[in-house]
């Protein structure tokens, strides 16, 4: 099993006939993803990648039964597409795009209240379930099938991630990059609570950062429900400066809030195991899955 996305999901992608966008699907199809459409204003009716094009997301839903989209809209027309999405009622919307304005996230996450839809993102590299579904830019090859659910804030260190756990022999059920920006979709209890739903998952990593409270919400969520399934986290950002962004809108560590060190005693004192440094990440996994 999975999370969130499988070998079953129909995906159409919101801006496919970008260059970006075209480049991702034609990896995504090649990986096995069932892209069926793409939506582009003012180009429907045409095909490209040997997809279907449509006006519109209610379109593309109705001729293609696409359960899912992937946003590769530009950051000023992004919350709109989302919008469009949630409206259409697709049950699951991935946004990758980057530097969308947090006001229009503000209106993103209050039409979100009302849908039965999930959103990943924005600013997130997507979803993956090894060997079945790549909605993302995330690289397929360094994934494979096993019981570990990982979900995070950072795109690179996800890869990093994936590669250790790769070395150990620990295989993944699903990998969500939720973003890192102030305003987005799922969280990290979001993917705590699926995660622990799943049978596949044995085991959950969460990567963090500093900046917000996402960590600190994983935390309180862990210490009250008491899973079973050992968790493991890795925390960045432990020496940097205060006031200065570290990457994107989201990481910043404002006068001694939403730093490291408070994030990582939250968890560590809810029972997660945490990797004192990214270079062991997989090996603090493997630690964790053998209790």
């Amino acid at each position: 099993m999975a999370i969130l996305a499988d070998k079953n999901t129909k995906v159409i992608c919101q801006g496919l006939t970008g260059a970006q966008a075209s480049f991702h699907c034609e990896q995504a199809i090649a990986y096995g993803t069932q892209i069926v459409g793409g939506v582009t204003p003012g180009k429907g009716g045409t095909r490209h990648l040997q997809l279907p094009v449509f006006d519109t997301v209610a379109r593309a839903v109705a001729e293609t039964g696409a359960d899912a989209s992937l946003v590769f809209v530009p950051p000023r027309a992004a919350a709109d597409a989302m919008i469009e999405a949630i409206d259409a009622e697709v049950p699951l919307v991935v946004c990758v795009t980057e530097r969308v304005p947090v006001q229009d996230m503000v209106r993103v996450r209050r039409r979100l209240e009302d849908s039965n839809t999930r959103l990943i993102g924005p600013n997130s590299q997507g979803i993956i379930t090894p060997e079945q579904c790549k909605i993302g830019i995330m690289p397929g090859h360094i994934h494979f099938p096993g019981k570990i659910g990982i979900a995070s804030r950072s795109a690179s260190l996800t890869y990093e991630a994936v590669g250790q756990c790769g070395d150990a022999r620990l295989g993944q059920s699903s990998v969500v990059g939720i973003g890192g920006d102030p305003v987005h979709g799922l969280g990290f209890v979001d993917c705590l609570e699926l995660f622990l739903r799943d049978p596949q998952t044995e085991g959950i990593l969460l990567i963090g950062e500093i900046g917000g409270s996402a960590e600190e919400e994983a935390a309180a969520f862990i210490a009250a429900e008491k899973p079973k399934k050992p968790i493991a986290a890795f925390v960045a950002g432990l020496y940097s400066e205060t006031g200065r962004r570290m990457g994107h809108a989201g990481t910043v560590n404002v006068f001694g809030h939403g730093g490291a060190e408070s994030k990582i005693e939250a968890l560590r004192s809810a029972g997660v195991h945490i990797a004192p440094n990214a270079a062991e990440i997989g090996a603090t996994m493997r630690q964790a899955m053998r209790g």
